[in-house]
């Protein structure tokens, strides 16, 4: 049998950590401080240990206190997913999914009616946070993912490669002269950063395959997110190169317009990745199934089978 201090108090203890307050400890517990200053001293006398240095106006963590600190948060982390985890399994109309936030914003919101359509009687719930992962027990079905398909422990389907074009706003193409070729040289390049001080390659690779190597890309703007990128060309702040995919709707508006008529394939694709240890629930089954079909369309190729993967 575990010879642990009570449960009680080292929740209590992992609050006044994180919070270095007993008063604001005991306002996010509802209790008194004289409990949550008792509930610490109780603790520390269990394990024979002082765990936070107490100052006039504020609590200091020792370092037997810092690393029980640790410890807790990492264990109570643990603990809530699972329960999560089991929660959701309990919920067999839900369906979580996570995905990037351009894949999102640009290719999934515009077809969320056609998904409604297709799965009625499932609840579906969106995510974006990068941090989000499927080898986190419980917390999604499946998810979208941009790279080279190769995710250890995960079970990945092709979607779409990326198709980069150039695009800029309507207006700003139409300052030119019709009759001259497009001088880029009078536009901002659009940049989106691969990393705090690196810029993607994108535009490098779209201007040599338009010969137009040697053309200066330096300064203009630069994003950490394509979408951002997006909506400045959308705004008319200069010219982006962006996957086909991601601006569908506005190519079609007029929004945008395509500069010189280059196209490229990108190094990295969307995937659909699952669980490789787990079977796919009924739920992700029919999502998989209406995720095909719509990017099938609007690709226009023939749906990616099992069979072909």
């Amino acid at each position: 049998m575990r010879k642990l201090p009570a449960l009680s108090a080292m929740k209590v203890f992992e609050v006044v950590g994180q919070t270095r307050s007993f008063t604001r400890a005991a306002d996010r517990l509802n209790l008194t401080q004289s409990a949550v200053s008792r509930q610490v001293r109780n603790l520390e006398e269990q394990l024979g240990e002082p765990l936070l240095i107490r100052h006039h106006h504020h609590l200091e963590l020792t370092p037997s206190g810092a690393e029980l600190l640790a410890t807790l948060q990492q264990a109570f982390h643990t603990v809530e997913l699972t329960v999560r985890g089991i929660m959701e399994k309990a919920n067999r109309n839900r369906l979580r999914i996570n995905v990037p936030p351009t894949f999102a914003k640009r290719w999934l919101m515009p077809r969320l009616a056609s998904l409604r359509a297709a799965l009625p009687a499932i609840e579906i719930s969106i995510s974006t946070d990068l941090e989000d992962s499927l080898s986190e027990r419980g917390l999604l079905d499946c998810a979208i993912r941009f790279g080279n398909g190769e995710w250890p422990m995960l079970k990945s389907r092709l979607l779409m490669t990326e198709r980069h074009i150039a695009v800029c706003a309507a207006g700003l193409l139409d300052r030119t002269q019709p009759e001259e070729p497009v001088d880029l040289s009078q536009f901002t390049f659009l940049h989106v950063l691969s990393s705090g001080d690196r810029r993607y390659l994108t535009w490098q690779h779209w201007l040599d395959a338009a010969n137009l190597s040697e053309t200066d890309t330096r300064g203009g703007l630069e994003f950490d997110l394509l979408d951002l990128a997006i909506e400045a060309a959308c705004d008319g702040l200069g010219v982006a190169v962006v996957d086909r995919f991601m601006v569908g709707r506005q190519l079609e508006s007029g929004q945008l317009v395509q500069v010189l008529d280059v196209e490229v394939e990108g190094h990295e694709s969307y995937w659909l990745v699952t669980r490789a240890d787990q079977p796919e629930s009924a739920n992700v089954q029919a999502f998989r199934r209406w995720l095909l079909a719509e990017v099938a369309d609007a690709t226009g190729q023939q749906a990616i089978t099992d069979a072909a993967q």
